[in-house]
């Protein structure tokens, strides 16, 4: 523990004195609340002289002394109010201790404290609560940056974001309008959660812990099970084993998982993050196109009751329907190059040409990748389907009914970034057995992110799994887009960080 500064120690010595009062500063008892500063501030009629018996209970982020009388604002889970505390409201004639020392001296901004009062109007207007008892329920020892504001210039704001994500139930205290950005996320996945039980599906879990990392191509971090003595990868994607579910006879799961890939940190990627996948039997991804329309455009009603919604500095439509093009198609039409029939040497020179960096360990569906990335994506401001994905690209995804080469596949781009990736499932296991074992290739020239062979996963095909549709979305992200965020440390509680140097 850190030396503590003077303001620390100050706290600490009110602590004691607390104590010395014969007043718990952290009590047991359960403390009844009746109502919150939002129904108060709604509801209150003067002239009805409502309210008259509440019990509330908050933080204090404000403090006026004046004589017999100190004015506090505390705040709760939905706002703030004005308190009217009395010496002769809630002391006794012959006892005042609980104001004279208690709230004159001892209490402190950030202390947490429950009141019971009756509601009505100060003299300037403000509706408060006048109080008849004061409970101290939880002693702050540590001092809350307070922001001040003064000709619209803000003083002492907590604003770095290192601060921010390290210290987050600080940020939410004295920044309320971050506490907005994660209501905001539940609803994206409440949204989504009624879509999907409105359709029938199962909300289903699988493991975190994975003997074979599959699913996706990336990173895993990797661990060590003691009493199996066998290595243990966190998953890096769920796919595979809702896969098996549809094999086993569901007709539609979903799953909202934790997934973890040991890759870098930036605005848009973090080591842990929240990926939806749904997997629909007897669809392909001509449907899951129209659903994932549906599925979004009711996220944007529910989350900002409209479907036009601000990012950056763009208005996204999000209402159906979006645009759809295919991947060769959008290269172009951004670069004017063909590049559907080029071999790996032409694409690798294309990139040279482009000024696009390489290394040997790219393949054919590296390289397309590479080039989309650089000069298309950023073109893809509305909600945009980019379809028909190189084979090379795609290893769990059936390969295209009619365009030799290519997949059934798209991903859903919108301002710019990918949030969404579906296939019409490949469930040919001759054909898959093939697909893991062009990705053993990759691998072995050094491409970190190739998928491994999963044996369980081929048996498993090899019993017959449906013609099916999957759907993957990246919930950070599309939270980033509902909330106009350009970081994702924004929408996460508690992103990844370096440790805190100690002093």
């Amino acid at each position: 523990m850190s030396e503590l500064n003077e303001l620390q120690l100050q706290r600490r010595h009110k602590l004691e004195q607390i104590k010395a009062l014969g007043i718990d500063p952290y009590p047991a008892e359960l403390f009844e609340i009746n109502t919150n500063t939002e129904t108060i501030l709604k509801t209150f009629d003067a002239d009805a002289n409502n309210l008259q018996s509440v019990s509330i209970a908050g933080r204090i982020m404000s403090l006026q002394p004046k004589g017999k009388v100190c004015f506090m604002k505390i705040q709760d889970h939905v706002g703030r109010i004005q308190l009217y505390v009395g010496r002769d409201n809630i002391c006794q004639a012959d006892d005042t201790t609980l104001f004279d020392e208690l709230v004159l001296h001892l209490l402190d901004i950030g202390d947490i404290v429950g009141v019971k009062g009756e509601v009505f109007v100060t003299k300037t207007g403000e509706t408060s609560i006048r109080v008849k008892s004061l409970t101290l329920l939880s002693k702050s020892l540590n001092p809350l940056p307070i922001v001040k504001e003064k000709d619209g210039v803000l003083f002492d704001a907590f604003s770095d974001p290192e601060l921010r994500y390290r210290m987050r139930y600080v940020d939410l205290i004295v920044n309320t309008h971050v506490k907005e950005t994660f209501i905001k996320r539940t609803k994206v996945v409440q949204s989504l959660r009624n879509t999907f039980n409105a359709s029938g599906y199962l909300e289903v879990e699988t493991p975190i812990l994975q003997a074979i990392h599959g699913g996706a191509a990336a990173r895993p971090f990797m661990t060590h099970h003691n009493a199996l003595d066998m290595p243990l990868f966190l998953r890096i994607a769920n796919e595979l084993y809702l896969k098996r579910l549809i094999v086993g006879g569901f007709d539609g799961v979903y799953e909202f998982a934790k997934n973890f890939r040991n890759e870098g940190i930036d605005r848009t990627h973090n080591p842990e993050f929240t990926g939806l996948e749904i997997y629909v039997a007897y669809k392909d991804y001509h449907w899951m196109m129209d659903y994932t329309e549906l599925m979004i455009e009711n996220v944007a009603n529910d989350v900002n009751g409209s479907t036009m919604v601000q990012v950056g500095e763009n208005t996204i439509n999000f209402a159906r329907p979006y645009k759809r093009i295919s991947m060769f198609d959008a290269i172009k039409e951004y670069t004017g190059i063909d590049v559907s029939a080029m071999d790996e040497d032409q694409l690798r020179a294309t990139c040279k040409q482009l000024n696009i960096p390489t290394d040997a360990s790219m393949g054919k569906g590296k390289l397309i990748d590479e080039i989309f990335g650089a000069k298309c994506e950023k073109h893809c401001i509305q909600p945009t389907f980019i379809t028909d994905y190189p084979i090379e690209m795609s290893p769990l995804t059936k390969k295209h009914r009619s365009k030799p080469g290519l997949v059934e596949r798209f991903e859903l781009f919108v301002n710019g970034k990918e949030i969404a990736n579906a296939y019409t499932e490949l469930n040919d296991p001759i054909d898959q057995r093939e697909r893991f074992e062009e990705q053993l290739k990759l691998a072995g020239r050094g491409d970190d992110e190739a998928m491994p062979l999963d044996e369980d996963f081929l048996r498993a095909l090899e019993y017959g799994m449906p013609p099916t549709a999957g759907l993957g979305v990246g919930i950070d992200r599309l939270t980033m887009m509902m909330t106009n965020q350009v970081s994702i440390q924004e929408v996460l509680f508690f992103p990844q960080m370096r440790p805190e140097k100690q002093d």
